[in-house]
């Protein structure tokens, strides 16, 4: 792309842009906001001192130099920004809105390091621009990218000091190799930010290897700005500079030329980390490579509904906030046009809540066909927009031609924080597109679904099953701990793993248990998964891990095997189930053998009975310890007391949620019975009717159940037929 960097003479400016020509942009002009007749401005976004040499970068670089002046007033405060006349922002607005009118650019590089003040505001110009915000820095480990910047001759000078630790007359005028030692040790010492990202100093540029000329300092001034026995603050003032020609450097020579004069690490150096994960198998070399067999002839993926979906939609909410949608179906065979549908039937549904697109906290797209996604996307987005938009997992399903789309959704009626980074970086891959990256409310963190994208290309990591999963939840990882410091991939309740072939399940599950403690998974094999994707994840996760309990239970019914893993809090007020119903045999024979898709498959079915039995036996676990609903008074102007009321007069029963089974009572008129998200995964072909499992569905009077049945072409096992996934958040 070609690309407009922003400068403000410091290390990570132009660090940034060493990073942007190494990921195979074009850097065509420079872009500073300098300060209108002062030397220094109190800017939440701008670095102003040393503006007095960033006039040189432009000789130095040989490129245009684009400056506009800034007052540095931050009128408009809060964390998401909006257009406010005379707000510092806007004079960014103005300033790139310039270049752009008089140079072809597509993206803006940004030295932003950990400041999610300075990303939002760019992002949010960037947005109105239709530019792509290049933050290679984002989210780096400070101490790491210092010692890259030196590694890689990046010539820096400290010019202002305003930190516990730091001193004007001992570390103004020091270059950062000088300086790095005492950073690290402050560091240890005040928590001090090893790059300045909280203030604490300032740098400037006289050479980096971009530079066909380098600069020098003949004259400054040092400004003590506050004197401060403390943290006294300073800077130096430039009053005499100049370039020098680089020895061996030739001023037309190109930025890739003198590049190569550099130590630089690419976009996948920074992901090689995922292969030091030790590995102990040596009996199988599944992961290694490709797919053992081409995704085009497996006849598993295949697979498709022959029947529209019989799904209707479903909501139930509950008195904490929470709305879950199931079971909307876009209902035409054009695919952008069902996805539409599917959305405007969303839609209509918040709005009988009382909410609206930006109470949705999780958006589930299952498509028939993703060699459309990009029509899908543009339907999407021009219903859901906004600063923080929910998560998202997309991928496609076995649906029938006439039901292309299936809509799951999840709201929440109150607060909620979001992480939204539009920004490519090194660190996770952009939400370029209208959904966060991952969606915190109280202590629940949803996170959108994740694949092996390298971030700084955006691009699938080669390598296949093993890398993609690796990197994958090395994604999760970063974006829950960017959520919360505390917590971390471990702390994953209930997840879904999206294979496109059988095989890769072993090699998922190895990677998953390897680094997370009782998380209940689900393993589904789809047809296909965004950017040919080997593997995704959807998972969510809870702040309060380390008070979950975990348990696994089980049953026969007829002749199939219910197996239930459970997760739930101390307090009760969150759990999840994950349930199988495979073939008695699949628990006993350590060998089975796949049914091959020509012969037909055997239909292991179970009686309309016999589901009810499943469907409450998961429900039951569900909501296991959970008080019956509460007893309501026929007439809300009596005086009488609970106590007074005569259960026996009246036919509604109340329900408890103990044992394998639910159990019932005589009671008075009842409130809502609990709420919660099921979704039924059913393998086509082998499963009971669909029909015949929302008939089950429709006989659990005693739940509230948001229920989605999804065709797949394979489940955890090959004898397992039928998955229920299912959560509550009370």
């Amino acid at each position: 792309m070609r690309v407009v960097a922003l400068i403000s003479g410091g290390k990570d400016s132009c660090y940034n842009m060493l990073q942007c020509v190494m990921a195979g942009h074009e850097i065509v002009a420079l872009a500073n906001l300098k300060p209108d007749n002062q030397d220094e401005l109190d800017s939440y976004m701008y670095q102003t001192v040393g503006h007095q040499g960033v006039e040189f970068y432009a000789e130095a670089m040989n490129l245009p130099l684009f400056r506009q002046p800034t007052a540095g007033v931050a009128v408009h405060n809060e964390k998401l920004y909006t257009p406010t006349p005379e707000d510092e922002v806007e004079d960014l607005y103005d300033l790139l809105l310039k270049v752009k009118e008089q140079i072809e650019i597509e993206a803006v590089a940004v030295g932003a390091v950990l400041s999610d003040y300075q990303r939002l505001r760019v992002e949010n110009v960037c947005t109105r621009l239709r530019l792509v915000p290049l933050a290679y820095l984002w989210r780096r480990d400070q101490a790491e990218l210092l010692q890259e910047m030196i590694d890689s001759q990046i010539d820096a000078i400290v010019i202002k000091v305003a930190a516990l630790g730091l001193d004007p007359a001992k570390h103004l005028g020091l270059r950062i190799s000088e300086i790095q030692p005492h950073l690290i040790s402050m560091n240890e010492k005040y928590g001090l930010n090893i790059c300045g990202e909280g203030g604490e100093y300032e740098t400037f540029t006289l050479d980096c290897p971009l530079f066909c000329k380098s600069l020098v300092i003949d004259d400054y001034e040092t400004v003590i700005h506050s004197n401060d026995a403390i943290a006294p603050v300073g800077y130096l003032n430039f009053t005499k500079l100049r370039l020098v020609d680089k020895e061996g450097i030739d001023s037309d020579s190109s930025l890739i030329e003198r590049l190569q004069m550099c130590r630089m690490r690419t976009a996948e150096d920074y992901i090689l980390d995922i292969d030091q994960a030790e590995v102990t198998d040596t009996d199988s070399d599944v992961g290694e490579g490709e797919p053992s067999s081409d995704k085009g002839t497996d006849p598993l993926l295949e697979i498709r509904e022959n029947e529209p979906s019989p799904l209707s939609p479903s909501v139930v909410s509950n008195s904490k906030g929470w709305t879950w949608f199931g079971g909307i179906v876009g209902e035409n065979t054009d695919l952008q046009l069902a996805t539409v549908d599917a959305l405007t039937k969303l839609g209509n549904l918040l709005a009988e809540k009382g909410l609206d697109f930006s109470n949705l906290v999780l958006v589930s797209l299952h498509i028939r066909d993703l060699s459309e996604y990009s029509s899908v996307n543009s339907s999407y987005l021009s219903v859901i927009s906004g600063a923080n938009p929910p998560v998202r997992v997309c991928l496609g399903t076995g649906l029938n031609e006439q039901t292309p789309v299936l809509l799951i959704a999840l709201a929440y009626a109150k607060q909620k924080h979001a992480m939204h980074v539009q920004s490519i970086s090194h660190w996770a891959p952009a939400n370029i597109g209208p959904y966060s990256q991952a969606i915190r409310v109280g202590d629940i963190i949803y996170v959108a679904g994740q694949i092996g994208l390298v971030p700084g290309t955006m691009t699938l990591v080669t390598g296949g099953i093993r890398r993609q999963c690796r990197l994958a939840l090395r994604h999760v990882g970063r974006l829950v701990k960017a959520m919360d410091k505390d917590i971390q991939l471990r702390d994953v309740v209930q997840g879904i793993c999206y294979v496109t072939n059988a095989s890769y399940i072993r090699e998922a599950r190895k990677e998953w248990e390897r680094r997370t403690n009782n998380a209940i998974i689900e393993y589904v094999v789809v047809p296909e998964l965004p950017k040919t994707a080997l593997v995704e994840w959807q998972v969510w996760a809870h702040r309060g891990n380390t008070r979950f309990e975990y348990e696994e239970t089980g049953c026969v019914v007829g002749e199939n095997r219910v197996s239930i893993r459970r997760r739930w809090n101390y307090e009760n007020t969150v759990s999840a189930v994950v349930c199988y119903v495979s073939t008695v045999s699949s628990m006993s024979n350590p060998v089975i053998s796949e049914l091959g898709v020509q012969g037909g498959y055997t239909c292991e079915t179970l009686s309309e009975s016999q589901l009810i039995e499943v469907l409450r036996y998961a429900m039951s676990r569900l909501f296991k310890g959970v008080p019956p609903p509460a007893v309501l008074q026929q007439n809300t102007n009596s005086s009488a007391t609970d106590s007074d009321v005569n259960t026996e007069d009246h036919s509604t029963t109340a329900t408890t949620y103990e044992g394998s089974a639910c159990t019932t009572a005589p009671a008075a008129i009842l409130s809502p019975p609990p709420a919660c998200s099921l979704q039924v995964y059913y393998r086509v072909g082998r499963a009971p009717s669909p029909h015949l499992v929302l008939d089950a569905l429709s006989q659990l009077d005693e739940f509230n159940i948001a229920a989605s049945l999804i065709p797949v072409c394979q489940l955890n096992h090959p004898n397992t037929f039928i998955s229920l996934c299912a959560v509550r958040h009370d």
